[in-house]
């Protein structure tokens, strides 16, 4: 069908399992950390906003070789796309990164684990930070839509990942 859906590192993940929806067992084939789609609340919040370019920082891997897997999968040509750098994944902390600045921890790594989204609890977190405060928000792998969402709202934020954990350090300006 030429009208489908045309999968790009911006198709939302809802959209695409919308427009192609044998594409689940093909993401979860990709990676294990996709499962958690296939619960209902998770599919309803998170698929809804995250994008492939998003998914493929939580798989950790590539969003040329996501995108270019579901394509084929779903009978499009694959495509050469430039690396986008997610400037909050840098390996170095940012100049306005200090340990003593972290006023508040959360670990969300039980609440996602369990099916469940922490987005509306780190929004209320963040809200809660005062001019220079920063927000430690632990979770079992780089939660990018939550980060980009973050990051509209003009603040900063640099993920640490050390020895399989994943630490969102969130700062207000």
């Amino acid at each position: 069908m030429t009208d489908r859906l045309m999968i790009t590192p911006k198709t939302k993940v809802g959209e695409l399992l919308e427009a192609y929806p044998a594409l689940e067992e093909v993401l979860i084939e990709i990676s294990p950390v996709f499962a958690k789609l296939k619960n209902p609340i998770l599919r309803k919040t998170v698929a809804r906003v995250a994008t492939l370019q998003q998914a493929a920082i939580i798989g950790n891997m590539p969003v040329e070789d996501l995108v270019n897997q579901l394509r084929v999968a779903a009978g499009q040509s694959i495509t050469a796309m430039a690396d986008e750098e997610n400037g909050y994944l840098s390996e170095e902390p940012p100049a306005w990164f200090d340990p003593n600045r972290v006023v508040s921890r959360f670990d969300a790594t039980a609440m996602i684990n369990a099916g469940d989204s922490p987005l509306n609890e780190v929004l209320h977190k963040v809200k809660l930070l005062r001019q220079g405060e920063i927000l430690e928000l632990k979770t079992p792998f780089v939660p990018a839509p939550i980060i980009e969402l973050i990051l509209d709202k003009g603040y900063r934020v640099w993920v640490n990942k050390s020895a399989g954990k994943v630490s969102a350090f969130i700062f207000r300006l």
